[in-house]
């Protein structure tokens, strides 16, 4: 239907303009982010990683007291993580190198966010087993300090264990 341009009063909007306006209010009233997120872009470097067992509520600092790596998050919305234990050494035979995957977590996705959580969908990953996956942690922001805890589950680097949660700490290393 042509719109009369002679009109005086306000001109019809068309629906899906309506429709996309009102799913950008729904994003932003309800803290979803379609692309990265402010609050977490930029570079952050690992201060400590530990794992809790659910079973006995022990925590255990799985990649040792000075882990290395770190997580970049686009403002495009994607994310990497190249997580390293304290310690690694060369392997010369398949046996140690095996050993070394224990002690990586390394992946890359789009990531959204909502509140306090992301969520990756995984494209490339150390452990195949997440390729393909979402992953979702929850975050708070504590100054210059990034605090990020996994949900339960069994992770492959450590699934002797049985169900744990990573609690993950970083520190910013620069701003967006």
């Amino acid at each position: 239907m042509p719109l009369n341009r002679s009109h005086h009063g306000p001109s019809p909007r068309p629906r899906g303009r309506t429709l996309l306006l009102g799913a950008v209010a729904s994003l932003i009233a309800t803290g979803a982010h379609a692309e990265g997120d402010s609050r977490i872009t930029g570079l952050w470097k690992l201060v400590s990683y530990e794992v809790e067992i659910r079973s006995s509520g022990e925590k255990d600092p799985v990649m040792g007291a000075h882990p290395t790596g770190y997580a970049y998050f686009t403002p495009e919305g994607r994310v990497f993580f190249n997580l390293t234990g304290e310690g690694r050494k060369p392997a010369k035979d398949a046996e140690g190198k095996a050993r070394l995957l224990d002690t990586t977590v390394s992946y890359t996705g789009k990531f959204t966010t909502s509140g306090d959580q992301w969520t990756t969908r995984i494209d490339t990953a150390w452990n195949p087993d997440w390729i393909g996956t979402d992953q979702t942690r929850t975050f708070k922001l504590d100054g210059k300090r990034l605090e990020v805890l996994t949900p339960w589950r069994i992770m492959p680097n450590w699934a002797k264990q049985g169900e744990t949660r990573s609690i993950v700490t970083f520190e910013r290393a620069t701003d967006g």
